[in-house]
């Protein structure tokens, strides 16, 4: 997913981006006052780096670490904000018939991108079984979590980068800022428009790096995009990318990109990643029950297909 983003030339738009979360952050917005417009930029950056700190499997001292080691022996407190996001994940669960499911992490920690690791068969079958999402019990009245065996792991990479945003532009609008956009990976959050015209969100091409075959105008809505080209490496024609399917384990195939709108960047990004393992005709039949978000997918043969709320583009030259 690309951005058009206005360019920082012009006096009153503020921006910056940094490498955060595996990915990159980057916040620009619009503000009369230039001293304020920098010191909330820095703030929604702040404010990305506590929720990292609270949600990374890659800081052995977050909470969710804590969880991973420890909720298999007994009831784990969870802080407020880590225990809702949970619950949500938990929620879309459910909705998706386990297609979104954070416990994917039991496989997901033995791939390693960077040097080309996976695991093996062996592997993949016993982790298989630590794959459920109702293997987590959620307390509602001491506001704990527990695992159900030993083996589970949890990760919220498909669901945190979308609250991360919309904590951002949250924080932006309380601070009387009214046009901005804040990205982590493929996820995005618009506030406003773009000064009286839309922002012009691209999608890019997944095997073209670069090009963007389809351009979508938009104004106060989040966006987010699962991709097979995000973290991946090729072995023997075969595609081994991050997004797991919770019931082989393996990677996903049948569909190279899928794309969510909505008012919730925490929804479009889990349910980003909810379409891309249903595939096409029950990722796109989940989302004609929610009537406001929209989804553009693009499968294995690069075929693009729209949710029913959308219109395809006239020009087939577009695609």
């Amino acid at each position: 997913m690309l951005l058009y983003v206005p360019s920082l030339a012009f006096a009153d738009w503020y921006g910056d981006a940094r490498a955060m979360m595996g990915t990159e952050l980057s916040v620009y917005l619009w503000s009369d006052d230039s001293t304020n417009g920098e010191a909330l930029l820095e703030e929604v950056f702040q404010e990305a780096a506590r929720i990292d700190r609270l949600m990374s499997t890659y800081k052995d001292d977050s909470e969710i670490s804590k969880i991973n080691r420890l909720a298999a022996n007994s009831n784990i407190p969870v802080s407020d904000e880590l225990y809702q996001l949970i619950g949500k994940s938990l929620q879309i669960s459910a909705l998706t018939d386990g297609a979104f499911d954070i416990t994917y992490d039991s496989i997901g920690q033995h791939f390693d991108f960077r040097s080309r690791q996976r695991p093996d068969e062996e592997t993949t079958a016993a982790e298989l079984a630590n794959i459920d999402f109702r293997l987590l019990l959620l307390n509602d009245e001491s506001q704990t979590i527990r695992f159900r065996k030993s083996g589970v792991r949890i990760n919220l990479g498909g669901i945190a980068k979308g609250h991360v945003v919309e904590r951002g532009i949250h924080l932006l609008r309380a601070n009387g800022i009214r046009h901005a956009i804040v990205t982590a990976g493929g996820d995005s959050r618009l506030l406003g428009d773009r000064r009286g015209r839309p922002w012009m969100v691209g999608i890019r091409d997944p095997r073209k790096d670069g090009e963007v075959p389809i351009s979508v105008p938009l104004e106060e809505e989040a966006i987010s995009t699962s991709g097979d080209y995000e973290r991946y490496f090729d072995e023997d024609g075969v595609r081994f990318h991050h997004i797991i399917h919770p019931a082989t384990g393996n990677p996903v195939s049948g569909v190279h990109s899928a794309t969510v709108f909505g008012p919730d960047a925490v929804m479009t990004d889990a349910l980003s990643t909810s379409v891309f393992v249903m595939g096409v005709d029950k990722g796109l039949r989940l989302i004609a029950t929610l009537p406001e978000y929209e989804s553009i997918v693009i499968d294995a043969d690069g075929q693009v297909f729209y949710s029913d709320g959308l219109q395809r583009p006239q020009n087939p030259a577009a695609e």
